[in-house]
């Protein structure tokens, strides 16, 4: 197994109410969850292979509560990459090349495919957005707490990031439709954090 490290900013988006009840294993808010994951790896590297400035994405989406699995995914990796930095992207993001994704991994039912697209992650104070193609596309602004502070969540059991505090945000709105996999609402649940993975 090669050496690996990636470090950078994690995105969501779901269909939920904001705080996502799934996060704490209760049912989701509509009887199906479906998440889009955005991550912008700021510096990375997997062997000999610089993964820093690239951006993957993941849908999930689950026909019942979180916590029970079966869940359907599909991973998308950067259109910039080359064929080497997409490998090494589709192994550490898949959990395949071990890390805390792997630990994800017997909750995934079905993979519905692996492919390259245009990724776009950004951020501008606490506002975000995140598209994939002409396939996704999200925008939300964090929710505001007490003394005008973050909302934040941290060691839920689901967390894609261990050990991190999630800042919680509402969606502008936020669309998917791929893989028969279609989202279209607003005002629904988003979160941010930093992140890093490693064997």
């Amino acid at each position: 197994m090669a050496d690996w490290k990636v470090s950078g900013r994690y995105l969501e988006v779901c269909n939920c109410e904001a705080i996502c009840p799934c996060i704490v294993f209760s049912p989701p808010t509509s009887g199906e969850c479906v998440a889009v994951i955005g991550w912008k790896v700021k510096q990375g590297h997997h062997g000999g292979t610089d993964l820093s400035g690239l951006n993957v994405a993941m849908v999930a989406t689950s026909a019942g509560n979180m916590k029970d699995g079966n869940w359907r995914v599909a991973l998308y990796t950067d259109a910039k990459a080359t064929e080497d930095q997409a490998a090494a992207l589709g192994a550490i993001f898949s959990g395949q090349a071990g890390g805390h994704l792997e630990n994800l991994g017997p909750l995934i039912g079905e993979v519905l495919g692996v492919r390259s697209a245009s990724i776009k992650l950004a951020e501008d104070g606490g506002r975000f957005s995140m598209s994939i193609d002409d396939l996704m596309s999200g925008q939300y602004e964090l929710i505001e707490g007490q003394g005008g502070g973050e909302v934040r969540v941290t060691g839920h059991p689901l967390a894609p990031v261990p050990d991190v505090p999630f800042t919680v945000g509402r969606s502008d709105h936020f669309t998917f439709n791929d893989y028969g996999i279609k989202v279209d609402v607003s005002q629904k649940n988003a979160f941010a954090a930093d992140f890093t993975y490693q064997p």
